[in-house]
């Protein structure tokens, strides 16, 4: 398949709510899913909306064993997930640094949901039901936030921690977002 370029902060399709998946198991949506796989890998990221790539469909992908951009986050299972409807299993919050490769280089702290239940589908249109919480959680949520058209930086509550990841750690590895 291929690798796609990923569309930056300030591009209008990014703040666009995309399109629900009316069919599935198509050719179309496999090479869609096949091409996010591929993006996503090529960039070391934790997951990626098919708006990022320029497709205004309601697809998210997510999931890693390790991955060099969170170090210390737990596994996630790999997951195709398309027309996703999230519930907060409360009103628990957490904040978490993230980064986006729609915002390549910066990060910021962002509140979140810890525990959350996500439904869905698959490519297939096989039902996805899951109670889920910590950091598969927050990227599931920053993933669907793109389905709406809201980036991370739009959910900051305090821009004191948010700027170019080389400036607020110094001295580690820079991964480019």
């Amino acid at each position: 398949m291929a690798i796609k370029p990923v569309l930056k902060m300030g591009e209008p399709l990014l703040l666009q709510v995309a399109k629900p998946v009316d069919r599935f198991d198509t050719p179309e949506l496999h090479t869609l899913i096949q091409d996010m796989q591929d993006t996503m890998a090529y960039l070391n990221g934790a997951g990626l909306a098919a708006p990022q790539i320029g497709v205004s469909l309601q697809v998210v992908i997510f999931g890693f064993e390790k991955n060099q951009r969170y170090p210390d986050a737990d596994e996630v299972p790999f997951t195709v997930l398309l027309n996703p409807h999230l519930t907060p299993l409360s009103d628990e919050k957490e904040d978490g640094w993230e980064g986006c490769l729609s915002v390549p280089g910066m990060r910021g702290v962002v509140p979140r949901y810890i525990n959350l239940r996500y439904q869905g589908f698959d490519q297939y249109g096989t039902v996805l039901d899951r109670n889920v919480n910590g950091f598969h959680a927050r990227v599931v949520q920053h993933e669907c936030d793109h389905l709406q058209g809201i980036l991370y930086p739009m959910r900051i509550r305090d821009f004191r921690q948010f700027g170019f990841t080389d400036v607020l750690f110094p001295g580690q590895v820079v991964v480019d977002d």
